[in-house]
């Protein structure tokens, strides 16, 4: 399929956070003797200055001490938010070597509500058996209630518990820069390092990487285990939840988070309809080279198959290039799937598409993906 072909074009996309997290004792002691520390001091520098640059001075150096403490200030606030995940894989269930007790593996997940919701990765919780939520206190929690949407790889889970503290979400990532300062919190490779917290900056934004929908980059550490925790700004709010990172030789820094705004979309579909009721065109495309590989540029998508009873009705046909859907230019599936989400199905768009040398426009009834590709939802050809 085309889509595969894209994910392969994305520079070895490392192993999925959280699944791979599992480590036997000798494997934790051993990394423990890889840790090295560094420390940078700012060395002060004696000059002859009036008393009114003096003043200044100092006011700089206590403006810079302010914006230092914010930090601790913000991961203080929001570490009782934050939760680690813990279970047996079902991957593990068949093995019979050495003690399996230590065959597990973790994650991270962000309390949402105070009632017991919260969210983490997909991921993190399909598959995993008997497991224990663990929150900043140290109470363990065994999972009640839980929903999944692979394509988004987003998932919610409940636990009985009270008066827990949700994190605060922002309202969109689209007032996020490039630059600025982010901090990263989860349980990295150990369930001992719960609420670890790293600190880096946002990467780049609108990325598209072997998702469904557009990701935020950024190059703070993140490691196994993170999978599932927030991506904060300077104001302690989540504008992201960690979800992959790019592994291989030379390549550092690289993880992607989840933006705000498609966390909220699928949570309130998953508490609305315990399913994310995502709609769909009713056909399969295909991206052009461009597009794949992330040169600029208008090419459009291809529709190479029909699906739906709603897109036969509507004129589509297999060859038809699609260039708007409501106006919107559209040149790639994450494009389309994060127009969608304005959507559902059942309601009609307009088509602007090149059929037999032609540009027309068609009105289409969306019809229900049914979430069969973690790539693309049926808009993917699985043939």
């Amino acid at each position: 399929m085309r889509f595969e072909s894209k994910a392969a074009a994305a520079l070895l996309l490392g192993t999925v956070i959280g699944v791979s997290s599992c480590l036997s004792v000798s494997a934790e002691s051993k990394s423990k003797g890889s840790l090295t520390g560094t420390m940078s001091t700012v060395a002060a520098v004696k000059t002859k200055s009036t008393p009114k640059t003096t003043q200044s001075n100092s006011k700089a150096a206590g403006e810079l001490n302010s914006q230092n403490d914010i930090i601790p200030q913000i991961i203080k606030g929001v570490s009782p938010s934050v939760v680690g995940i813990i279970g047996r894989p079902t991957s593990a269930e068949n093995k019979d070597q050495g003690d399996s007790r230590y065959d597990l593996a973790h994650g991270t997940g962000v309390i949402i509500k105070s009632d017991g919701w919260i969210v983490t990765n997909t991921h993190v919780v399909q598959g995993l058996t008997n497991a224990l939520v663990v929150t900043s206190d140290g109470k363990s929690y065994s999972i009640a209630e839980s929903y999944e949407d692979e394509v988004s790889d987003i998932a919610i889970i409940k636990i009985n518990a009270k008066n827990l503290v949700p994190a605060k979400f922002a309202a969109s990532s689209q007032n996020v820069l490039v630059g600025e300062k982010v901090i990263a919190l989860g349980t990295p490779i150990s369930f001992s390092l719960r609420n670890s917290a790293t600190q880096g900056i946002v990467s780049g934004l609108n990325r598209a990487v072997n998702a469904a929908y557009r990701l935020i980059q950024t190059d703070t550490a993140i490691n196994p285990g993170n999978s599932g925790g927030p991506l904060l700004n300077m104001k302690g709010e989540v504008i992201g939840i960690n979800s992959m990172k790019f592994e291989a030789v030379g390549v550092e820094n690289m993880g992607f988070s989840i933006p705000a705004e498609t966390v909220q979309y699928v949570v309130n579909q998953l508490f609305k309809y315990g399913e994310v009721n995502r709609p769909s065109l009713g056909v399969s495309l295909e991206e052009s080279w461009p597009s794949i590989v992330g040169l600029p540029g208008d090419e459009q998508m291809t529709i190479t198959k029909v699906n739906s009873s709603e897109a036969q009705k509507a004129g589509l046909h297999a060859g038809d290039v699609l260039y708007r859907v409501n106006g919107k230019k559209i040149s790639s599936v994450v494009d389309l799937n994060e127009l969608l989400k304005s959507f559902s199905p059942g309601q009609t768009v307009t088509l602007w598409l090149e059929s037999d040398g032609d540009i027309v426009t068609r009105k289409l009834v969306l019809s229900k993906d049914t979430g069969s590709s973690a790539v693309a939802g049926s808009e993917d050809d699985d043939s």
